[in-house]
């Protein structure tokens, strides 16, 4: 008990010297910064604003109320990340939903780590904090990462490493984005799963996409029969003669369930054929020259 509160004092020696006009912290090399940047600081709740490049859009009311009640009774068990602006001004990193809670309780300060940090870093970190921390919907994770790539420069490549995702789940995120936007509010406010959206990606007509996108709706359609209604509104001829069920049947069971581990890999829905004497044919597809041009470099880099 005695440590605890030897290092509450420590995080408002810290918060005073921050305060202090004198040693106005900037940069990792002015005085006394080794002592602020990284440690926990008690900061004045009032200092803080949050984060224009915050990802998340959308905070439960009541979510944070019952945040704001288990904080009430243990305290803030993991301290906001916040980088210094300006004397006595910061702005949140990460940790949005502790910092609302702990206003709704009226707290004067809060825990806080102080990191020394540009925009784009600032940014950065942000993103990479929420995608990997927060229960984000499907289109603000697709938000995020688009805003990596155009505001960070990173590729996706780039993105797997710092964030811990599979290329081909970043890019399936991506492609999100490409829903009308209709469909992307759908999504976000939970009217329909990720899963829908990726079988109605492959609809490229939007105004097709809406018409299936109420059927979904009124009709309550899983994704596997969401899934049947795209593929035979792309393929009209297929309901014509022998039955798409009856081809799928011929399928060999070693290629169902190698489909899935391709689709995922090249982030497309992959087409397998299978004649009766056992040779087959793959069909990857594509929807850009950018998009073949990222199939292209995944093939030959499995060549190499």
């Amino acid at each position: 008990m005695a440590k605890a509160t030897k290092k509450q004092a420590l995080g408002r020696g810290l918060s005073a010297l921050l305060k202090d006009p004198s040693n106005d912290i900037q940069s990792v090399q002015d005085k006394n910064a080794d002592k602020v940047i990284g440690n926990i600081v008690e900061l004045d709740i009032d200092f803080i604003e949050v984060n224009p490049f915050q990802p998340r859009t959308n905070f439960s009311e009541e979510s944070l109320k019952e945040l704001a009640s288990s904080i009430k009774e243990l305290g803030i068990i993991q301290p906001i990340t916040v980088r210094k602006l300006n004397l006595n001004k910061y702005q949140l990193v990460s940790g949005e939903r502790r910092y609302r809670a702990s206003k709704l309780l009226d707290l004067e300060t809060i825990p806080a780590y102080v990191r020394i940090a540009n925009d784009q870093e600032s940014l950065e970190m942000a993103l990479v904090e929420n995608i990997q921390r927060q229960d984000l919907d499907p289109i603000e994770i697709a938000l995020s990462y688009q805003r990596l790539i155009d505001e960070i420069n990173l590729t996706q490549e780039q993105m797997s490493e710092r964030v811990g995702k599979k290329r081909s789940t970043i890019a399936n995120y991506l492609r999100l984005l490409k829903l009308d936007p209709i469909i992307q509010t759908g999504m976000r406010d939970g009217f329909i799963s990720m899963g829908h959206g990726r079988a109605l990606i492959t609809v490229e007509d939007q105004s097709l996409q809406l018409d299936i996108y109420e059927k979904i709706l009124s009709n309550k359609l899983s994704v596997r029969e969401t899934e049947s209604l795209v593929r035979n509104e792309n393929n009209p001829e297929s309901n014509t003669g022998t039955s798409k069920k009856s081809e799928s049947d011929d399928i060999p069971k070693f290629v169902k369930k190698g489909i899935s581990a391709f689709s995922e890999y090249f982030g497309h829905k992959i087409d397998v054929k299978v004649s009766k004497n056992g040779k087959g044919k793959i069909t990857i597809p594509f929807h850009s020259e950018e998009d073949f041009n990222r199939i292209k470099k995944l093939v030959q880099g499995d060549s190499k």
